[in-house]
């Protein structure tokens, strides 16, 4: 009895706190599931993660090599290494033409751990902060728990699934909004917003005393026209950015910002105190990663072609509406035809094909049950198995 009391009250001392009961990042446990069935001797074709099957450029690999042969890996400024800054802020002028202080550039552990020291160095709990949909599930989900109310605005085709000016000022009225956040090219739909829609996105929001966060990471990987940076723009907004996607360096964890110069010291001492820094030996190689520039644009161009192998080969499968795949390297299918439950036809489609995708669930939950995200960042033949795949198991 005595045993089953202090269970009890252990039990009531570490319950969880309630900002930790954020909704799973999706894309993960479709993940888990597919190496399941690869354990099981299953054959999975991977379209769930926005995960290169390339690896890191050759000069990041042997900047790296060199590092560890080298022998000590230390602590970095908190803001990051001086080179690799001035480097970031030396690729603004050469991509965007656009003069970026090297003091504006803040490392980080992957856009991640930039979205959370946005997040915390410009809103306080509560703060209302809006998000499109569909969208990147932990913006909502960082954003919930750090206690601010992420508030969803939907996007439609007539806009191409962008924001717009109207759109983020008419949620404004309704309940005051501290910021927003946007991300072109988009993540699930592959979207992009053009110099004249971002800048007047941009403008809308400033002048209504709304933060503006850029989401850049899939920045390079865009194919209907060159992506914009919000730098060029605006001093006042604030750039995430990122080694992993365009440099293949997920596993890495290393990503920059480029922030207003009232927030480079609230985001130095928050950096101080959350990680210390950035681990160096991903700094020193993705340093050098803007060196592999040629054999990055290699690879974009196989995106290019599975982008192609798709969009012609889903329509005969059966999927005939998708949205403009404007960047990165994801196409967001309408499957209405088939299901309103776009986690169970991904369950089943993962189950019976071999094909794994995600769940618009994990990126919309108005209208999400009749979507699922593919990511086409495999290689050519896969994509094509895909297809075939995917077009025997509908018929």
């Amino acid at each position: 009895m005595h045993d089953a009391t202090l269970r009890n009250r252990l039990g009531q001392w570490l319950e969880p706190s309630r900002r930790s009961d954020v909704p799973p990042f999706m894309v993960m446990d479709v993940m888990a599931a597919a190496a399941r069935i690869e354990a099981a001797g299953g054959h999975v074709i991977h379209m769930e993660v926005g995960q290169p099957a390339a690896g890191a450029p050759r000069t990041a690999i042997a900047a790296a090599h060199a590092a560890l042969e080298a022998g000590r890996i230390d602590y970095t400024s908190a803001l990051g290494i001086p080179s690799l800054r001035a480097r970031i802020a030396r690729h603004y002028r050469d991509t965007y033409g656009s003069d970026v202080s090297p003091d504006r550039i803040v490392v980080t552990t992957g856009s991640s751990g930039g979205f959370i020291l946005a997040f915390l160095s410009m809103f306080e709990p509560g703060d209302r902060v809006a998000v499109t949909v569909p969208g990147y599930p932990p913006y909502r989900h960082i954003l919930t728990a750090l206690g601010c109310e992420p508030v969803l605005i939907e996007t439609t085709n007539e806009t191409r699934h962008a924001l717009t000016g109207e759109a983020l000022l008419a949620a404004h009225r309704k309940a005051p909004l501290k910021g927003v956040l946007v991300g072109s090219p988009a993540n699930p739909t592959g979207t992009m917003m053009s110099r004249d829609a971002l800048a007047g996105l941009i403008a809308a929001a400033e002048d209504a005393g709304i933060r503006f966060i850029s989401d850049e990471i899939y920045h390079g990987l865009d194919y209907a026209f060159p992506a914009v940076t919000a730098a060029a723009l605006s001093e006042h907004a604030l750039v995430i950015n990122s080694f992993s996607k365009y440099f293949c360096m997920t596993g890495w964890r290393v990503g920059w910002m480029v922030v207003p110069e009232i927030l480079v010291r609230p985001i130095e001492r928050l950096q101080q105190n959350l990680s210390i820094s950035v681990p160096s030996l991903s700094q020193i190689a993705a340093e050098a990663a803007f060196d592999g520039t040629a054999e990055m644009e290699a690879i974009k161009h196989g995106y290019q072609e599975n982008r192609r192998v798709l969009i012609d080969g889903l329509p005969k499968a059966g999927l005939t509406r998708f949205l403009p795949a404007d960047g990165a390297f994801y196409l967001y299918a309408d499957v209405s035809d088939f299901t309103s439950d776009s986690f169970e036809f991904a369950k089943q489609m993962l189950e019976q094909a071999g094909v794994a995708a995600t769940p618009g669930l994990d990126f919309d939950p108005i209208h999400g049950r009749c979507f699922i995200r593919f990511s086409y960042a495999r290689s050519l033949d896969e994509m094509r198995e895909a297809v075939d795949r995917i077009a025997h198991w509908l018929k």
